[in-house]
């Protein structure tokens, strides 16, 4: 069956991408990596030492870069209702987040250690209804913000992709309520044709 225009345009973008390029030459498994590395970089979100949670981690590129930057004291947990290939120093747990099993595993993994950044590069699956789309990015999100609310020391930072639409106003100024610094990033590597931008939360109040 012939490709539509849309997804042979896709594919073409995709092949020709410079940070798909770059990824496959540096072994990471997505060119999101790229995008974490800009927004620690810009904001200083990710040092030596830190304990770091992903949420929706698969297939592990933020996961691999995260766990670059904390080292060898550090630590990164990783969650994601998909599986996701082992990386050396990476605790994965399968599952969904908020659900209380899932949860206490994270938390029995965290150990009572103070959580420093929660990470988000969460997405919907894309139903191709703009409006039901953009609710269930708004969801996504939320849910990560509650996870940080949760687990976040005091001046934590936290870092999830939002989608820019309904809801995306009342997110961020949700996220100002409970953040002394909030600013918004579009890295170089995210597309510019696309409504993604990044919420960097930093000076969790507690």
């Amino acid at each position: 069956m012939a490709r539509s225009k849309s997804s042979a345009r896709w594919l073409k973008e995709h092949v020709n991408d410079p940070f798909v390029k770059q990824a496959q030459k540096d072994g990471y498994r997505s060119r999101a990596s790229y995008k974490l590395k800009e927004l620690s970089d810009k904001d200083k979100l990710i040092r030596p030492g830190m304990l770091v949670i992903d949420l929706g981690s698969a297939p592990g590129g933020w996961s691999q870069v995260a766990s670059e930057l904390v080292g060898d004291n550090g630590k990164l947990i990783a969650s994601d209702i998909l599986p996701m290939d082992p990386l050396p120093a990476v605790d994965f747990i399968q599952g969904d987040f908020t659900e209380e099993a899932v949860f206490e595993q994270i938390m029995a993994t965290i150990d009572g250690r103070p959580v420093d950044v929660v990470i988000s590069d969460m997405a919907p699956n894309l139903s191709g209804i703009s409006s039901a789309d953009q609710a269930a990015s708004i969801y996504l999100i939320e849910l990560a913000l509650d996870m940080a609310n949760q687990v976040l020391k005091p001046k934590g930072s936290f870092v999830a992709k939002a989608f820019q639409g309904e809801g995306y106003d009342a997110f961020v100024a949700q996220v100002r309520q409970q953040f002394d610094s909030v600013v918004i990033r579009k890295p170089d590597s995210s597309r510019a044709r696309s409504r993604e931008v990044y919420v960097v939360g930093r000076g969790f109040k507690g």
